[in-house]
């Protein structure tokens, strides 16, 4: 299990416990949350599976998802992360580190995930020796896509394919955040 923590002004990212499973549950049964990730709100079960993934990608690959907690009441408000999750898609992303982010609908809007991309890409910076990290997304969402580009991500050239539908898939140089 990681002993990261990060914080920024408005944002303390943590490592996720037990105890995030409501939280998580409701984050992902969200149908305005999951429209461009996977457009199906996932089960309690489901989500049960993806808060132990994401607390065993910390002690399997030294890296993972943080539970984003608002600094001043506590509330919870989404993960962010990297991840390897050896997806099938194609062309294939060769081991390189996804970021991600997902937010409850009352954090959207608000640049929060801004402040939280740029504290975790940071930390990369810093802590990993990646020489790039990449970021998938529905090409139709504008929103996050908006987000990479500020963290200094770029859309690859080559179109890509996951689960049978086009995926955008952008890239980035270690050491690229921008203020």
């Amino acid at each position: 299990m990681s002993d990261v923590v990060l914080e920024t002004e408005r944002l303390i990212l943590r490592p996720h416990g037990v105890e995030d499973f409501q939280d998580v549950a409701a984050l992902w049964a969200d149908p305005v949350v999951v429209q461009y990730i996977s457009g199906v709100p996932s089960t309690p079960e489901a989500s049960w599976a993806r808060l132990l993934r994401n607390m065993g990608h910390w002690q399997a690959m030294g890296y993972g998802y943080w539970a984003l907690i608002d600094r001043e009441g506590g509330g919870f408000l989404g993960e962010v992360g990297f991840s390897d999750f050896k997806r099938d898609i194609d062309p294939e992303l060769n081991g390189l580190p996804e970021a991600g982010w997902v937010l409850a609908q009352k954090a959207h809007g608000c640049g929060v995930a801004s402040e939280a991309d740029k504290a975790m890409h940071a930390w990369a910076d810093v802590k990993r020796d990646w020489s790039e990290t990449v970021c998938l997304f529905d090409p139709a969402h504008a929103v996050s896509q908006k987000v990479a580009l500020k963290l200094g991500y770029a859309v690859r050239e080559k179109a890509a394919r996951y689960q049978g539908k086009p995926t955008l898939v952008m890239e980035r140089k270690a050491g690229r955040s921008r203020p």
